[in-house]
């Protein structure tokens, strides 16, 4: 643990960069001291394909927050992302050898290592083993078996991998900005971390990270993640389709989605009207407004289906409980929540970091759910919270060694 006890997460998202800073205070809660963003540039759809131009917005965001903090930065933990994320679930089991047929700590940790035994292409890395529930002697259900008695050990998991190269130039982004990685770690995890509660992930909820180049998903149920998947469509595709259908820049098409852009036709008003500004000379246009709504609500409906989908496959739609939770800053887009509830048939709501305390309250946005959420996880990396009873802490992540090593050979 850090002398300092200062946390801080970094999102390199496609569209922007934030950092958030957070420190843990006497109570041993985490107060938020600074944030800082700036616009993304050198990501395609959660991937590095310019490290310069990374490092750069990199720089500039952890500057800003190191300016409203007022703290000098340098370790961050880090959110990856992008279509290369997979999750697998997988089953281990052993016999339990402790005196008495006690389940010790060691038991545990043997039984996810045989969990986590599963073969993945070279080109791949184990980002995560989160565990989902224990059996002891075919008893399941269980969330911490310590100290059980019990002769067989069994555990169930669930995997996340990603690629072994989007991982390393996202290390070598933050190095050549001058910082050191502490962690990486799934970008959906950590919003999950930020924006639900306990008894939504116990009743079973879906979060959807409504991203500039990804669309994130990740199911909790019973308390635990059981999917995990990427969606290569997020808010540029709505932009650039509106670019294109309007006639306009860029960036005029991503000024009137944030100000006029809704994607629930029923919100818009039929006789209202907004200002396309003119190109090359030629004028600007006035259009009705709900125009714009029939250029972005099929693009978002297309977005939500892919997931639909995805979950009704496996048949996890019905055990949603808890509905739908939308985040990040797609999240924003006026009407993504009703058509949410419309396209899965279930309670849907808007999903914003929790008060964590502290005088920064710029935070309390969907945009900042990841890097509030990593500044959590670091809480529970570094043992800043490790006073809390052990069934009643989030499941620990693992890492695997290649990553580490690759972490220690850039630092």
């Amino acid at each position: 643990m850090p002398s300092d006890s200062i946390l801080v997460g970094l999102d390199i998202g496609t569209t922007k960069v934030c950092a958030v800073v957070g420190e843990v205070n006497e109570r041993g809660s985490v107060e938020i001291l600074g944030v800082g963003a700036t616009p993304s540039r050198g990501i395609r759809r959660g991937v590095v394909i310019n490290i310069e131009a990374t490092m750069k917005a990199v720089l500039e965001a952890v500057e800003a927050a190191e300016m409203m903090s007022g703290r000098d930065i340098h370790n961050v933990i880090t959110g990856i992302a992008g279509a290369q994320i997979e999750g697998i679930n997988s089953r281990g089991v052993v016999a339990v050898t402790g005196r008495g047929r006690e389940i010790t700590r060691e038991d545990i940790d043997r039984v996810i290592e045989a969990a986590r035994a599963i073969v993945i292409p070279m080109d791949r890395e184990v980002l995560h083993v989160i565990p989902q529930e224990y059996i002891v002697d075919d008893q399941g259900g269980i969330k911490n078996p310590l100290d059980m008695i019990g002769i067989r050990l069994e555990a169930e998991v669930h995997i996340i991998t990603g690629s072994v190269t989007a991982a390393q130039n996202l290390l070598k982004c933050v190095n050549r900005a001058g910082f050191r990685v502490e962690d990486i770690v799934l970008q959906s995890l950590a919003s999950s971390m930020a924006v639900l509660s306990e008894d939504e992930k116990e009743l079973g909820v879906l979060l959807i990270d409504l991203g500039g180049g990804t669309t994130d998903v990740l199911v909790h149920l019973d308390g635990a993640p059981y999917h995990t998947s990427v969606v290569a469509i997020g808010g540029e595709q709505v932009t650039s389709d509106l670019s294109i259908m309007l006639k306009t820049p860029m960036e005029s098409a991503e000024r009137i989605k944030k100000e006029a852009g809704c994607c629930y036709e029923p919100l818009v008003d039929d006789e209202e009207k907004i200002i396309v500004p003119g190109v090359g000379g030629w004028p600007a246009a006035e259009i009705p407004r709900l125009e714009t709504t029939r250029i972005i609500q099929p693009r978002m409906t297309e977005i939500f289906q892919l997931v639909r989908d995805q979950l009704s496959k496996k048949g996890y739609l019905p055990r949603l409980g808890g509905g739908v939770v939308l985040t990040g800053g797609g999240a924003l887009l006026k009407g993504a929540v009703d058509l949410a509830q419309e396209v899965f048939g279930l309670p849907a709501r808007l999903g914003m970091p929790t008060d964590l305390g502290g005088l920064v309250k710029e935070y309390k946005n969907p945009s900042y759910s990841t890097a509030a959420g990593l500044v959590l996880y670091g809480a529970e990396l570094l043992g800043l919270q490790e006073d809390r009873p052990l069934a009643s802490r989030k499941p620990k992540t693992g890492k695997s060694g290649k990553l580490r090593q690759w972490m220690k050979e850039f630092f």
